[in-house]
């Protein structure tokens, strides 16, 4: 008992979050990624210098007609409004369709609909928050965490510094928490690395070199007030560093204070606890252990996989022998 007989599918789906595609296709299923020349929202393919499997292929737009598949997975409201009129046929948008859902709601926190509003489309969301969040109305709606690979470095932590991990921080502002970093930065040495940092940062770091860089920083430090779960955040608990940051949003249920870093929501505090790590490294190197050990329950790839391997089975109706460990609630609401 405990091994899948689910056989591998044929999977639509668009380049929206190279990260979490590139995690996502840590399976046995084939993904196909439209492609344009130019590259245009959501139509990278194979791109993001991301090491990507044989199982993930690129298909021109105006060919995705002429293929086959199982089911279909849209990313964003573009995907969903937008390109699945315009590149697929009448059949195929009548596939077994999923609906990623990256974020929270950004609207209203709590009275926002979701733009999916389909008892055929099953909703997934990444963190419990998101979920809690959106208004889905009629979508049968399920969560499934991050899950992040092991990476064959670990924390050091020798630089007396702090680091943080956002993509175009300062165009992003207050969401993204701006104004948080720079205000921190007056007291705490910090760098930041990302897209779009090179003004005031230290640029991007290709994903695949981000864990042996980020490995010898005293600590990470998130200052999103609201948005999703990073996988930044995932993967510096991976690599075994403390994680300070606001206690918002799914960061609430993730960091455990004393234990695997510390969140809060005065700023002050953070400061005082970034302020302490710099000086005890003991202490940040035994966070760090319980931030690793957090994230190889929490966020292991296989359970991810798994995760992702019961959805694709409920909309596709395809045989599957679940493992033990798959929770039994996957699929919340109306499924």
């Amino acid at each position: 008992r405990g091994v899948s007989v689910m056989r591998p599918l044929r999977i639509l789906t668009w380049h929206v979050h190279g990260s979490y595609l590139y995690y996502l296709t840590q399976s046995r299923h084939h993904f196909y990624l439209p492609v344009k020349p130019g590259h245009p929202e959501g139509y990278g393919g194979r791109l993001g210098g991301l090491p990507w499997s044989d199982n993930v292929h690129d298909v021109p737009a105006e060919a995705v007609r002429e293929q086959e598949f199982d089911c279909v997975l849209f990313q964003s409201r573009k995907n969903y409004q937008d390109d699945q009129y315009e590149i697929l046929s009448a059949a195929q948008r009548q596939l077994p369709r999923l609906y990623l859902e990256h974020d929270p709601p950004q609207e209203h926190p709590t009275n926002t609909c979701h733009p999916v509003d389909d008892a055929n489309v099953l909703l997934v969301h990444v963190t419990p928050f998101n979920a809690l969040m959106w208004d889905s109305r009629r979508t049968p709606t399920c969560v499934i965490e991050h899950g992040v690979m092991v990476p064959d470095v670990r924390y050091t932590g020798e630089l007396d510094r702090g680091l943080v991990v956002v993509n175009g921080l300062r165009s992003r502002g207050r969401r993204l928490g701006a104004d948080v970093f720079e205000r921190v930065q007056q007291q705490v040495p910090l760098d930041l690395v990302g897209m779009g940092t090179n003004d005031g940062g230290l640029g991007e770091i290709p994903h695949l070199q981000l864990p042996a860089f980020q490995s010898r920083y005293r600590f990470f430090f998130n200052p999103i007030r609201y948005t999703s779960l990073g996988l930044a955040v995932c993967e510096a608990m991976m690599v075994g560093m403390p994680i300070v940051g606001l206690a918002t949003t799914e960061m609430a249920t993730v960091v455990e204070n004393g234990v695997s870093g510390y969140v809060d929501t005065d700023i002050d505090r953070l400061v005082a606890v970034m302020q302490r790590l710099l000086h005890d490294p003991a202490e940040a190197h035994r966070l760090g252990e319980g931030a690793r050990r957090c994230a190889e329950a929490r966020f292991n790839i296989q359970r991810f996989t798994r995760d992702w391997d019961a959805a694709f089975a409920l909309v596709t109706g395809t045989e599957e022998r679940q493992r033990a460990s798959t929770p039994p609630t996957l699929v919340r609401g109306r499924a």
